[in-house]
């Protein structure tokens, strides 16, 4: 088991011991310790009264202090909980869309975590900072119930890094302080952040009459090169759009410096510029998947919204950019 108080792990693996026992020992030197050591069995002795602990592994011998392990903090449990269970294919994938989008900002508590909704025709995914927006959502998982919470940032990047990559499924269990995964020999219970989420439906624009398709590939390689020229504060990048014809520049007056690109493109819609932060598209870009790549847009002062040109029919991805007040040059 392993905790902060806010977020609560455990496991269990098959030992060979000759007594039951309990010992807290310092992770960061346990980890550190373990991760130079070859595949090879390892013991440990613990003093049962001064809890001292001797890690043995082949030749050598490691010696650090411990804990008496009947004062670690009793690990949580979600009382009178409500439930759902998912593939764990599906909770990684959400959490790979949404988590980079997930803000920083400790002022905006709700905008720190991944907003949940589970409902009787899908479950949801929302993260935003504010400058960016994505939303997941799956056809395919439902909840007889539904519910919204949110859940911490740390909480769903442990999660990422212990879920399994097949179908092996996850239950969850809720309330409404407290969030349970459990797959496999793994438990993770983390508080669930108390705040009201924003209303995100509301700033996703629903008329964009000006539609771009392009090579996810080709987009995301021009932006950065392009990004290297542009303002180092701002990242701003400026899309001008005619025809079957996407130009992309970059200005950073102090030095100097521009780029200009040329990419083919489908598009639909009127002739139009706007601009970007190509840190933000690029993010994006990076966790779409797909070939290619749909831009809607609607003027060149409304959010543009990014999705994969084709998706699983049980899938559906949504991305909403703000774009960034043009300079002047050409």
């Amino acid at each position: 088991s392993a905790t902060d108080l806010q977020t609560s792990m455990t496991t269990s693996l098959s030992v060979e011991s000759k007594e039951d026992g309990k010992v807290a020992i310092p992770s960061k030197i346990l980890l550190e310790t373990l991760k130079t050591l070859p595949d090879q069995p390892i013991s440990f002795s613990v003093d049962d009264k001064t809890f001292a602990i001797e890690i043995s592994a082949g030749d050598g011998k490691y010696k650090l202090s411990g804990e008496n392990g009947e004062d670690f903090p009793k690990i949580p449990v979600v009382e009178n909980p409500s439930s759902v269970a998912m593939p764990a294919s599906v909770l990684s994938e959400a959490i790979n869309k949404t988590l980079f989008a997930v803000s920083g900002d400790e002022l905006r508590p709700a905008m720190t975590g991944v907003y949940c909704q589970l409902s009787p025709q899908h479950i949801t995914f929302v993260a935003t900072d504010a400058h960016k927006l994505v939303r997941y959502r799956r056809l395919d998982t439902k909840s007889e119930a539904p519910a919204t919470f949110i859940l911490p940032k740390k909480a769903l990047t442990l999660l990422k890094a212990s879920l399994p990559s097949d179908d092996v499924s996850v239950a969850v269990e809720y309330n409404n302080t407290s969030a349970f995964f459990r797959f496999g020999n793994i438990n993770l219970i983390c508080r669930l952040i108390d705040e009201r989420y924003p209303d995100y439906e509301a700033v996703i624009p629903t008329n964009n009459p000006n539609k771009l398709i392009i090579d996810r590939s080709l987009f995301l390689n021009c932006l950065r090169r392009v990004v290297i020229f542009a303002n180092k504060t701002t990242h701003q990048v400026r899309l001008k759009i005619s025809g079957s014809e996407l130009n992309i520049s970059s200005e950073d007056i102090d030095f100097a410096n521009e780029a200009h690109e040329r990419l083919s493109c489908q598009y639909e819609g009127e002739d139009m510029e706007i601009g970007f932060n190509a840190k933000f598209l690029i993010e994006m870009l990076n966790n779409l998947g797909g070939e290619e790549v749909l831009l809607e847009m609607s003027s060149p002062n409304r959010a543009g919204l990014l999705m994969p040109q084709t998706h699983d029919e049980q899938e559906e991805v949504l991305m909403l950019v703000m774009p960034v007040m043009l300079n002047n040059y050409a």
